[in-house]
């Protein structure tokens, strides 16, 4: 009697399942996407357009019409990068019974395996005179090793014949979309339309900032203006375009523990494989092996030359040297910064956007020369060394500033007869308000650090003195600050030398050398004094 009702319970379950009826969801009426950047791609790591890491948060809004009773709801154009596992779908009446990403794409190979058994029609043309033949055939073998068909004559393999072949399927088998899909089943009592919100994330986007620093007037003394323009540059890999969404970059470093590429799992479109075996002779052997001799399935024709650019084209959202039209606004997000674009933007799929978030003139900065002299970097006082360039200013109103700025490339160009000319370049980590922003700009052929160890042969022994000396020499029509680095914080106390303060680990000091000159600076460098304990 259990195993009876058992046995009924199983049937009854079965046919409910197959009396659900299909709806599809309409087409989004509204998309919001948040991109988050790759929280493993570090500060100096540049963002990588073919294999974007990061992830983003997609907030769809559509309508459904659900008839009485139980239902599978279709939710067509999701991104192929989706992270089924996160979907959350809200609106609905009955909420969710089961839910189910599509795997199988609409594709050669699964429409060969949807039609396996039913009739296709096969056309033919005849390269010599250029007529076609049809005629039906029924498909009797699946797309995984050569395609065979019943026709009236008997049994062949497609494009094994010599002749241009071609075939016309009558239906799109069930189930089949050219676009991933996402499914829940539901039930609704009565019936009706809803609104419904369906909110996942997807694998395939990331973002940084890209910065525009141009120096005005003449940068060769020590304060300059700039005029900073911040770009926000989006990637999307995935193959769906997400048109007029509200987008949102969020900046910050995630925790993020789970796998979003490997949770993902993308929907498969299968290729066909036509093989006619034999080939060549049974003496001599196949002329190529499987697979490497399969004959592809037909092609789709190429993207005309209009839509071919447009993929490969990158949007830029306003020019360099006048106003962006466009600009992203910054808010708040618990600790994190969020930008969030006014007005619609298309996400286009397989693409790289940028959007102004920052456009500021007249930022205050200056020119600094930073060079080491260490009781280990020290040389036979010969040899002079050149000082890093350094582009500095303070990320606070009074510099023109105090925003956030995210990680990204900046880009320093000055100004000259001639146009903008580009004098360094770097990547830059993420600049909270009131935080001192330094951007290095190569190497300096007029500004050179000389480094002398009066005292060459030392032990490092706790209490001893080594005598430092260094030779600032400034070959500039106009004075220069020297930043002298000498030595880390704790190791062993300065002597000799005022206005020593400490900066990212390091004891350092500033220097005027006037223009066309040289300055001698000499200090006492004392190991530091191992500590008793009783």
């Amino acid at each position: 009697m259990r195993l009876a009702a058992l046995c009924l319970m199983l049937v009854v379950a079965a046919a409910d399942a197959s009396a659900r009826e299909t709806v599809d969801a309409s087409a989004p009426s509204a998309i919001s996407v948040t991109v988050y950047r790759d929280p493993e791609r570090a500060p100096g790591q540049k963002l990588d357009r073919d294999w974007p890491r990061g992830f983003a948060m997609i907030s769809e809004t559509r309508s459904v019409t659900l008839p009485a009773g139980e239902s599978t709801v279709r939710f067509d154009g999701v991104a192929e990068g989706m992270v089924a596992v996160s979907a959350i779908v809200t609106g609905l009446p009955g909420g969710a019974i089961e839910k189910n990403r599509n795997a199988d794409l609409l594709s050669p190979g699964a429409l060969v395996d949807g039609t396996l058994g039913n009739r296709v029609t096969i056309s033919r043309t005849n390269p010599a005179t250029g007529a076609e033949t049809r005629e039906e055939a029924i498909v009797r073998s699946r797309a995984d090793g050569g395609l065979v068909l019943q026709t009236a004559t008997g049994f062949e393999a497609v494009r094994c014949s010599g002749l241009p072949e071609k075939l016309v399927f009558q239906r799109v088998p069930e189930g089949l979309s050219p676009d991933p899909v996402y499914s829940i089943d539901t039930r609704s009592p009565e019936g009706g339309t809803y609104t419904v919100t369906l909110t996942y994330l997807a694998w395939g986007f990331d973002w940084q900032a890209n910065h525009v620093a141009t120096l005005g007037g003449d940068a060769s003394g020590g304060e300059v203006d700039l005029h900073l323009t911040s770009w926000l540059t989006l990637v999307n890999d995935n193959g769906q375009s997400f048109p007029g969404a509200e987008l949102m970059a969020v900046a910050g470093r995630l925790k993020v523990v789970s796998d979003y590429r490997a949770l993902a799992d993308p929907p498969d479109a299968r290729p066909l494989e036509l093989v006619c075996y034999p080939l060549g002779s049974t003496a001599a052997g196949s002329p190529e092996p499987y697979p490497d001799s399969a004959y592809p399935f037909p092609a789709p024709p190429p993207p005309p030359p209009v839509a071919m650019e447009a993929a490969q084209a990158i949007t830029v959202t306003g020019s360099r040297g006048s106003a962006p039209a466009l600009m992203a606004r910054q808010e708040d997000l618990a600790d994190l910064k969020l930008y969030r674009v006014p007005e619609p933007i298309t996400v286009a799929a397989k693409s790289q956007k940028q959007i102004a978030f920052l456009d500021r003139e007249g930022v205050k900065g200056r020119l600094l020369y930073r060079g080491e002299c260490t009781p280990w970097s020290h040389d036979d006082g010969n040899s002079a060394q050149p000082a890093e360039v350094m582009l500095a200013t303070v990320n606070d109103e009074s510099h023109g500033l105090g925003v956030a700025l995210p990680m990204g490339a900046v880009a320093v160009f000055e100004e000259s007869p001639r146009g903008d000319v580009l004098v360094g370049q770097e990547i830059v980590r993420d600049y909270a308000a009131g935080q001192d922003v330094e951007i290095a700009l190569g190497r300096s052929a007029q500004v050179f650090v000389t480094c002398t160890t009066l005292d060459p042969e030392f032990s490092e022994d706790p209490g001893e003195r080594v005598r430092m000396r260094a030779t600032l020499s400034n070959a500039n029509a106009a004075p220069v600050t020297v930043r002298l680095s000498i030595g880390p914080a704790g190791e062993g106390t300065i002597e000799g030398m005022r206005r020593v303060r400490t900066k990212d680990g390091q004891r350092v000091i500033e220097a005027i050398i006037p223009a066309n000159s040289r300055r001698e600076i000499a200090w006492s460098h004392v190991f530091q004094r191992v500590a008793a304990y009783n």
